[in-house]
């Protein structure tokens, strides 16, 4: 049968319902059209420890009919040989890399104007670019996964070997193999990485005709099995960063975030209150009182002052480390700059949210208010904030029968970082709010609706995706770590059980493998406003590096796991 998008598409989740034990049909990517990038999942191709060899098969970049087909047929011989390789033998895949171009018949082109079997390893338009988006999705999933091997797949009439520069020499020469190239595919270029790579990956490509592939295939499988290739210098890199304690990793993070409160907004403040919280923890982690103090200081002298006449929302968030300040120092000013940062907040009426907040209730809003109205209420014994925060989030009337949140009540699409707004927001007002209020049943149960809709929605490795439900959009880190820290602190006071535990591990796996010794990050989304249409929030840029927005999240995460880790239940 000849290979068509459309049986592409159905035969990966048939390969994963013949091969439940192992595999997982997934996605690693999508193209400008908005198809995604099908992919099959090994149960360990994220695991701590394997135990198996983690292969990754690539298939179809070319777009090619014969180059998808074979890969195709690689996976059913797998799965037809049963435990044989399957129990020393850990297959991934994405059989097809290029389905714009197979579903357009344009050969090497993607059907945009750009191509998928070169341009490795990519540099920028993560993940926007708008010719060949498929490129970066394939190198940051492939790096990610970080196999032992991954293997290329084409269809030829003559079987020919090539390997890249990370292959063992005993390998080269077992398979007679030549050089991968050209420099810029993605066999070549895995051999050699990327700045913003973990390493390099050995890397092989199978040139071959139908009638040869399963001759080959277990050649190559008995070699590994003899062999037992070690860790890829990119699985090796990732497994030394989760091997981080939570304390160690905030400690990485805090070496560039929660330096300055220039400009005065809820990134700073809240990488200021998560070094607090690390110190608090670990008094060996920079970011103690002493430390924190000077940068704070205009702010704790004259809040009304430092926050001006009329703040944003955002900037009345950045106050969020008074709460640490004020619990280790005692100093009364910490308290008033939470309570002056509160009182910036007016009712406006019936059915609306309060000024300075969004009148269309924009998910951002539910973080920023119970970070302020919260911690002044805990501050002062106010009860008037905490009623304020409470109507603003019951007000709001955005949460879909489904439990997920659209960016605002005209905003219908479901991103990433807004559900972990919305999750981060509803978490901080529950740990505030008392138990016997008569509304805290109804946030509660906000909430609880809110983390059943985003539990299955995890991807395979740990991470949650730009756009939450829909399959291909990038894995983001922010979103990532909001969610996973709030599913966290639920689980340690007390407001969700233990059967959300695999998940938070999961995330923080996956957020402590994109926090480098530096403390960069890896693909958290730029600052986004409301977008009228879906393509707008696939395309918004993912900054790697240094983020303030993604480190800021990523260092409360830290410290939650720590206290998770330390106290799995009781107060904050």
């Amino acid at each position: 049968m000849t290979i068509t998008v459309e049986n592409m598409e159905s035969a990966v989740p048939g390969l994963a319902a013949s091969r439940g034990d192992i595999w997982t049909a997934a996605s690693c990517g999508i193209t400008r059209a908005e198809r995604p990038i099908a992919a099959l999942v090994d149960r360990d191709a994220y695991a701590a420890s394997a135990g198996r060899t983690r292969v990754l098969l690539v298939g179809g970049l070319s777009g090619r009919p014969d180059d998808a087909a074979i890969a195709v047929r690689a996976l059913r011989l797998f799965a037809e040989a049963g435990e044989r390789l399957s129990q020393s033998i850990a297959l991934s895949a994405v059989p097809c890399g290029n389905p714009g171009g197979l579903a357009l018949r344009s050969g090497p082109s993607n059907g945009a104007g750009g191509f998928v079997d070169r341009g490795y390893p990519p540099s920028g338009g993560f993940y926007d670019h708008p010719l060949s988006p498929e490129p970066r999705h394939i190198w940051r999933w492939v790096c990610y996964q970080a196999p032992d091997v991954a293997l290329e797949l084409r269809s030829g009439l003559e079987t020919r070997w090539e390997a890249n520069a990370a292959v063992s020499r005993s390998l080269r020469g077992a398979l007679r193999a030549g050089d991968a190239g050209p420099p810029d595919s993605l066999v070549a270029a895995l051999g050699h990485g990327s700045a913003d790579s973990p390493g390099t990956i050995p890397g092989l490509r199978l040139t071959t005709s139908t009638d040869s592939l399963a001759a080959e295939l277990d050649r190559l499988y008995g070699l590994l099995l003899a062999a037992r290739p070690g860790p890829s210098e990119a699985r090796a890199a990732l497994d030394a960063r989760r091997s981080r304690s939570p304390v160690e990793v905030g400690r990485d993070l805090a070496k560039t975030n929660g330096r300055t409160l220039e400009p005065l907004i809820y990134t700073q403040g809240v990488a200021i209150s998560g070094r607090l919280r690390l110190a608090a923890l670990d008094p060996a982690s920079a970011g103690g009182v002493d430390d924190v103090a000077p940068l704070v200081e205009p702010v704790a002298a004259d809040p009304v002052r430092a926050l001006g006449d009329a703040p944003e929302s955002p900037e009345l968030a950045a106050v969020a480390w008074a709460e640490e300040m004020a619990d280790s120092t005692g100093d009364p000013r910490y308290g008033a700059a939470l309570s002056a940062a509160a009182g910036y907040f007016t009712p406006r009426g019936d059915g609306e949210p309060p000024l300075p907040l969004n009148p269309n209730f924009i998910v951002e809003d539910f973080f920023f208010a119970a970070a302020a109205l919260g911690r002044a209420y805990r501050a002062t014994g106010d009860a008037s904030w905490m009623d304020m925060l409470a109507r603003f989030l019951l007000d709001a009337g955005t949460q879909e029968a489904g439990g997920l949140f659209p960016h605002s009540r005209y905003g219908p699409f479901h991103w990433g970082r807004g559900n972990g707004f919305a999750a981060m927001g509803l978490a901080e007002t529950l740990t505030y709010m008392p138990e016997d209020r008569p509304d805290r049943s109804a946030i509660l149960d906000m909430h609880l609706r809110h983390m059943d809709a985003l539990r299955p929605l995890q991807d395979p490795s740990g991470m949650y995706l730009q756009v939450v439900d829909f399959l291909g959009s990038y894995q983001e880190l922010t979103a990532t770590c909001m969610i996973g820290y709030s599913m966290a602190r639920g689980i340690r006071l007390g407001w969700l059980d233990d059967s959300y535990r695999p998940v938070v591990d999961m995330s923080w796996r996956a957020a402590s493998e994109r926090v480098d010794a530096d403390g960069n990050v890896v693909d958290g989304c730029a600052g986004t406003g409301v977008m009228d249409n879906l393509r707008s929030y696939l395309d918004r840029p993912a900054n790697s590096g240094y983020d303030d927005r993604t480190g800021s999240m990523a260092i409360w995460f830290a410290a939650e796991m720590a206290r998770l880790t330390r106290q799995p239940r009781g107060r904050s």
